[in-house]
């Protein structure tokens, strides 16, 4: 059942929509993480260059004994500096395009070419907030860094005019991947609106047009009358719901002009037998006219099959829903021999009930002329209903299940009524199921004689109810 709703092309197109939707958002929120990162970092780095080239001015522009207090005015929670006679960074590193180095030239407005030293790199391993922050501080960082640091420390040396080397060391991090509640809330509305939208467009303009197709080609495969469907939905919905029309209209005059032709030819038919009828009583030789009546009469009970063939082929029958058991036990008493039921499942098929018994009553007449006797019974097989009519008869042929539903075609070559009738009655019968959606095909039993399937496909909301039971 789950299965069946998954492969539904509405349920399809929503985890589509939805899948699509998150993937867009997880790469929406990557690339704004990412440059959010990049924003930070950039900020933090050009700020602690100003700083930094602030405080070389001043230790340019001060006397000595004033460098220690800049020094401790100007440090703090993320930003180091200290004055040494050797420089802590000993190659310069341009990974950051030198946006740094230019920045602090910049602000010092460099009248000469003093030696200014960038080192740049990701800090890797375990990693803990900066030793000189206070307690209080450290935990409000952690808690907002949500124990994740990953940073980049940025490390600076500067020439001062006195010869020392302005130290300058600090470390930013990179900020987590964070899920603003607004965002979310805005995610959510975006694809319930979205889910709404699609949902109403697929019921109606798609699955809506597709499901009455497909339940009007169910009924035609029955042999049930179909109205023309409406054209409705995107173009190629229309399209192959104007298809499915012209099909239907098509079927439906071939079949019409076919059985008109045969109930014509039979009625054509009847005029010329009857006088042939009458001129063969008029003869004197008692054996010849016999023989005579006999050949006319033949004629006359293929033409009667021939229309009752042709008549088979038509839908003029309302299809009714019947419970199996009843509508076998009704067909039992009609029959003079009967037949044995071995009762299977309840099951209620929407059948044409004449044409279908006519059907059943030919081929069970086949097994009890040759099987001396025929049992019946049935189950379901999917969302198909199989009748089943066996007999211990001596079967038929291999070569022979197939052509025995040929019109005419008796396996018994004497052509007498008695022992073998017209050979239309499997015909009919095949003709009568096949209008129904289903088919007849024959077996031999292993433990002897034969068995005829008769396959018909349960309505749709017949297999609804069996799947609720």
């Amino acid at each position: 059942m789950i299965s069946r709703h998954l492969n539904s092309l509405r349920v399809q197109l929503i985890l589509l929509v939805v899948a699509a939707l998150v993937v867009a958002q997880l790469v929406s929120l990557f690339l704004f993480a990412d440059e959010r990162s990049l924003a930070i970092r950039a900020a933090l780095g050009f700020e602690a260059a100003g700083r930094a080239a602030n405080v070389a001015r001043l230790i340019d522009e001060a006397p000595p004994n004033l460098h220690l207090s800049i020094l401790r005015a100007a440090n703090s929670p993320l930003v180091r500096f200290d004055l040494s006679e050797t420089a802590s960074v000993q190659h310069t590193d341009h990974s950051d395009g030198g946006l740094v180095e230019a920045r602090i030239r910049t602000l010092l407005d460099d009248s000469y070419s003093r030696d200014i030293r960038v080192e740049l790199h990701q800090v890797e391993g375990e990693l803990m907030p900066l030793p000189n922050l206070s307690r209080e501080m450290t935990d409000m960082h952690m808690a907002m860094m949500r124990g994740e640091l990953t940073a980049v420390e940025m490390n600076l040396s500067i020439a001062t005019r006195g010869g020392q080397w302005l130290n300058v060391g600090t470390r930013f991090e990179k900020p987590p991947i964070q899920w603003p509640l607004y965002s979310m809330l805005t995610f959510a509305m975006s694809a319930g609106l979205l889910l709404v939208v699609v949902i109403w467009f697929v019921m109606t303009r798609l699955t809506g047009p597709l499901r009455r197709l497909a339940r009007a080609a169910d009924s035609l495969g029955r042999g049930e009358d179909v109205a023309e469907l409406p054209v409705a939905g995107p173009t190629e919905v229309r399209d192959l719901t104007g298809a499915f029309n012209r099909m239907q209209d098509r079927l439906t005059r071939f079949v019409g002009d076919r059985t008109r032709m045969l109930a014509a030819l039979g009625h054509d038919l009847r005029s010329p037998l009857t006088a042939m009828r009458v001129q063969a009583e008029m003869v004197d030789d008692i054996e010849t006219r016999d023989s005579l009546v006999a050949s006319v009469e033949e004629m006359q009970g293929m033409v009667d099959a021939t229309l009752t063939f042709a008549r088979g082929l038509t839908g003029s029958e309302q299809p009714e829903t019947v419970d199996l058991h009843d509508f076998l036990e009704a067909l039992c008493a009609d029959m003079p021999r009967g037949f044995v039921i071995d009762a299977g499942p309840r099951v209620e098929a929407r059948l044409r009930p004449n044409a279908m018994r006519r059907a059943l009553r030919n081929v069970i007449e086949n097994a009890d002329r040759y099987g001396g006797g025929a049992t019946v019974g049935w189950h379901r097989q999917g969302d198909t209903l199989v009748l089943t009519v066996e007999d211990d008869g001596p079967g038929i042929p291999r070569d022979k299940l197939e052509k025995v539903f040929d019109p005419f075609y008796r396996i018994e070559e004497s052509r007498s009524r008695e022992t073998g009738g017209h050979g239309l009655g499997l015909s009919i019968a095949r003709t009568i199921v096949q209008a129904h959606g289903g088919d007849i095909t024959l077996r031999n039993r292993e433990t002897g004689g034969l068995g005829a399937a008769i396959s018909i496909p349960l309505a749709p909301e017949t297999t609804d109810e069996r799947r609720k039971r």
